[in-house]
């Protein structure tokens, strides 16, 4: 099974963590990424650009608009996600068990819909590939 796993930041996070301390956190989480695509778990991982850079887009009447985001009264941010395989959401939550950044973090872990369930049509989607 995918699962996805939005990871979630609150706005002093990491206020009491000075350059060396970021920086040993950023090393060690890559390191855990490497652990989980060396298992075959990890299909891709990335942070998400910061807050100040984020756009959100709504449909309102069939027009599209751009406004900046995330609203002020966000108590948390999206900072990262991962796309995962595991063989149930146990063994999901588990590979979560030693992540450097679930200390500072609250990871939401959510199961990706099976292809079948979701067309009426009986087509799926396209499969994500990594290359």
């Amino acid at each position: 099974m995918k699962f996805l796993c939005l990871v979630y930041f609150g706005p002093d996070a990491f206020a009491d963590l000075g350059p060396d301390d970021m920086r040993r956190i950023d090393d060690a989480t890559i390191e855990h990424d490497h652990k989980l695509r060396n298992a075959g778990h990890l299909l891709i991982a990335s942070p998400l650009a910061e807050t100040g850079e984020v756009s959100i887009d709504r449909r309102q009447r069939m027009k599209m608009s751009v406004m900046d985001g995330p609203y002020a009264e966000a108590k948390e941010v999206i900072g990262g996600f991962l796309l995962i395989e595991a063989k149930d959401m146990a063994e999901a939550v588990a590979l979560f068990d030693d992540d450097p950044i679930a200390a500072h973090s609250r990871i939401v872990i959510r199961p990706l819909m099976d292809a079948h369930r979701h067309s009426q049509t009986g087509q799926a989607r396209p499969d994500f590939n990594p290359a």
